[in-house]
């Protein structure tokens, strides 16, 4: 498990992490969203032990990481998959954080086959492409066989395959007991694959709950009708549910598809469409985080704003 209790870290003048409380669970997949500049970054540096905090704690399974007595065993990490040595090769560069970690080497044949990297393993990591680094930097933190593990957006560069393949494992190791954090900008894919969510922006918590939770929460929710007999609907809606209407079209709010469908029927309005709305992650994320993007983009377009 991670936990933030009023984590804060200042640069000068800028607080970028501001009094942030929060828990990943065991077991669970837990997605770290948040706009550019909102402190993701430095948070993950907090709890790995790469920054001190100003005030507040991170720990990992109760314990600050720079008091773990065997870290790498304990806590996986990828914050950038570019890092390696590019002369080395990939297995050359996993046998080297085993050997100064005192981890067996024959782990490093086991990861490199589970990232999918057996076969490109003699060659230098120099050559590598963004998307053989990644499973490489995935090889590093599943080296320890940890507990606990995060991930820096680590379906960057990889084909619709390899998001596939990294969503299974991340699923899987979260299916045998381990605490997932995953910081991603990626929101399709992490409404696939993450089950819990800690939203920040400006340093500070936004939201902290489930992935269906969250977006049941964040987004309009609704019916929409398409009918050739607006009049009889709208006569059959009027006080009975909120509603608007466009050209035959009505989204409709506080009332199911039944009983829509019934109050249809009752007033002889035939219906081509009566399908419910349901909200996503991406347009909960936008609408809870608008006020917290540090560089917002302009409401015109390029044309527009050039004239």
């Amino acid at each position: 498990m991670i936990e933030a209790n009023a984590l804060t870290k200042r640069y000068g003048p800028t607080t970028a992490v501001n009094e942030l409380t929060f828990t990943a669970r065991s077991g669970r997949v837990t997605g770290f969203l948040g706009p550019n500049g909102a402190g993701k970054s430095t948070t993950m540096r907090l709890i790995l032990g790469l920054d001190s905090p100003d005030a507040g704690t991170a720990l990992i399974d109760g314990v600050p990481y720079r008091q773990l007595e065997d870290p790498l065993r304990t806590v996986g990490a990828m914050l950038d998959a570019t890092w390696r040595h590019p002369g080395r090769s990939g297995r050359d560069h996993l046998r080297w954080l085993a050997a100064t970690n005192g981890l067996p080497e024959k782990r490093v044949d086991e990861v490199l086959a589970l990232v999918g990297l057996t076969s490109a393993a003699g060659r230098r990591a120099g050559q590598y492409s963004l998307g053989m680094l990644q499973r490489l930097g995935i090889a590093c933190t599943l080296l320890g066989d940890p507990r606990v593990l995060l991930f820096d957006e680590p379906v960057n560069g990889l084909d619709p395959e390899g998001m596939a393949w990294i969503r299974r494992l991340l699923h899987a190791l979260a299916a045998e007991g381990r605490t997932v954090f995953v910081s991603s900008h990626l929101l399709p894919e992490m409404a696939q694959t993450a089950q819990d969510l800690v939203v920040i922006g400006r340093g500070r918590l936004i939201y902290q709950g489930t992935m269906d939770d969250f977006i049941a929460q964040t987004s309009e929710h609704g019916v929409r009708v398409r009918t050739p007999h607006p009049d009889e609907l709208r006569a059959a809606l009027t006080g009975q549910a909120e509603f608007t209407e466009t050209d035959g079209t009505f989204v409709v709010s506080g009332l199911d598809s039944d009983r829509i469908g019934q109050l249809a029927f009752e007033a002889g309005a035939t219906l081509h469409e009566l399908s419910p709305i349901t909200g996503s992650l991406e347009q909960a994320y936008l609408d809870l985080t608008r006020e917290a993007v540090e560089f917002a983009m302009p409401a015109t377009s390029p044309s527009e704003a050039a004239r």
